[in-house]
């Protein structure tokens, strides 16, 4: 099992070929309170950089990108009655999508935790 971050401020957790994919911490307070979480469906394809839902706060809406090419396996659907959990729980419980991984050297363009806590430090 590996965390690796993008730039956009996703996390991407992998086992095998299947990754679960959420925003960081610190994604979720600049966000502030959200309110509204769109997302794909399972069975949805995308491309790395594709726009893959949309979060919605008190303060502004954010897109949620691809940080790689899959396959929507499920949408966390708790997400829809209870939005204000990627404000309590970003980077466990309130996980936003599961999906299969189409290319697994995408991962190696993805920072791990200390890339990513200079990133935004």
């Amino acid at each position: 099992m590996s965390i690796y971050y993008s730039e956009e401020h996703e996390w991407v957790l992998v086992e095998g070929d299947t990754a679960t994919i959420g925003i960081t911490q610190h994604a979720a307070d600049q966000l502030g309170e959200i309110v509204f979480v769109e997302q794909k469906e399972a069975g949805d394809d995308f491309e790395k950089g594709d726009d893959i839902g949309v979060i919605e706060s008190v303060k502004a809406a954010s897109e949620i990108y691809a940080p790689v090419d899959g396959e929507v396996i499920t949408a966390n659907e708790a997400l829809a009655d209870n939005p204000g959990a990627l404000n309590e729980s970003p980077e466990a419980d309130a996980w936003i999508y599961k999906i299969k991984l189409s290319d697994m050297s995408q991962l190696e363009d993805l920072m791990d935790l200390d890339g990513y806590k200079s990133f935004i430090g």
